[in-house]
């Protein structure tokens, strides 16, 4: 029986041998990024800024409201203190009458990454849009630039018949991108038909084409909530404070520039879409706020739904005590470059994104 176990216990060992061996001959060589995602409110940014004192790092927003210049309050944009003991990259880098889309988001965000990592630390890219991380992650299917005169017509017939008419007609033309699109949604209804004219094909079935690797070896982090009852409650408090931090006349501010209108992609984030018409007199201040806030919870539950698609991704709640820390860990372990020798000692080490246990001896 001993010498049974014994030779159990050799072959283990020479089962590990092999396996760590193999893996580390396969080491995932591109340099370090870490995802930090999560639904509006969940605390993402304290958590990026208690990290970023912990270790390497240098924070990049993901958000497509943080974009924009004069989108502060309302958009929940770290203030001026924040961003100076933490800077981020990608904010304020865009006028609020100007479109962004996820294409520049993600030649934006490479540039920035390179530029971080050959400073010699990590990017951590922090926010809560999804698009935009799937299109950094996954790249972006080949599709024509844009035609600002074919645009200028679509934007007139949507003035004339509204967006919803607009979106009836992608449903015609490409039932699987409108799936996907929501009828409001004014800047990807006029990017889908814009493509679908220029190349006669669906938008849909050009995006299913080869994409680009993304160069960087990637740890994601989510916070999610276990319970919705707190986030709730942190978005009707958070609202609050933002109409207290003089939200209203932010807004007012951002509606009296030049070129201004409903139909902007800045006019699409939670919060300003809901003011517009109580500043035109159309619906009172409470019915204001409650619309906002149901807003912002819808926000949150598609976000959530999202991050369950992303399914290497590591779950925190940021309701525990210790989430703090367990997020500090995880990001040790990811960045220790001694990692997968120690690993493989004790019976457990790393592939990229995974985790594979071997039985202990």
């Amino acid at each position: 029986m001993v010498q049974s176990q014994a030779f159990v216990h050799a072959g283990l060992d020479a089962r590990r041998a092999v396996v760590c061996n193999s893996a580390m001959d396969h080491v995932d060589r591109r340099p370090d990024a870490i995802f930090l995602m999560g639904p509006t409110a969940s605390g993402k940014t304290a958590l990026a800024c208690a990290l970023s004192e912990r270790f390497p790092l240098q924070l990049v927003s993901v958000d497509s409201a943080l974009v924009y210049r004069g989108l502060d309050i309302g958009a929940a944009k770290p203030d001026a203190a924040t961003l100076a003991r933490h800077p981020h990259g990608l904010i304020d880098i865009r006028e609020p009458t100007a479109p962004y889309s996820a294409a520049e988001f993600r030649a934006d965000a490479l540039a920035a990454m390179a530029e971080i990592t050959r400073a010699g630390a990590v990017p951590l890219l922090v926010g809560g849009t999804g698009l935009y991380f799937r299109a950094l992650e996954h790249g972006l299917s080949a599709l024509p630039d844009a035609d600002p005169a074919l645009r200028a017509e679509l934007a007139d017939e949507a003035t004339r018949l509204g967006w919803p008419a607009l979106h009836a007609r992608l449903a015609e033309l490409d039932p699987d991108a409108a799936a996907r699109i929501r009828p409001g949604d004014a800047q990807r209804i006029q990017r889908a038909l814009e493509v679908i004219a220029l190349t006669g094909r669906p938008l849909s079935a050009q995006q299913q084409g080869p994409r680009e690797r993304l160069p960087w070896r990637v740890l994601k982090l989510a916070l999610v909530p276990g319970e919705r009852g707190p986030l709730h409650a942190r978005i009707a408090q958070r609202f609050d404070a933002m109409l207290a931090d003089g939200f209203l006349d932010e807004a007012r501010r951002l509606r009296a520039l030049p070129g201004w209108h409903a139909d902007l992609p800045a006019m699409r984030a939670v919060g300003y879409r809901q003011v517009w018409p109580h500043l035109e007199g159309t619906i009172a201040a409470g019915e204001f706020r409650d619309r906002a806030i149901f807003a912002t919870r819808q926000l949150a539950k598609r976000q959530i739904t999202w991050l369950r698609s992303e399914l290497d991704a590591r779950w925190f709640d940021p309701d525990r005590p210790t989430v703090g820390e367990d997020a500090a860990a995880a990001v040790a372990a990811f960045l220790d470059p001694a990692r997968r020798a120690t690993e493989c000692a004790s019976g457990t080490f790393f592939l990229p994104e995974q985790i594979v246990k071997m039985p202990a001896s």
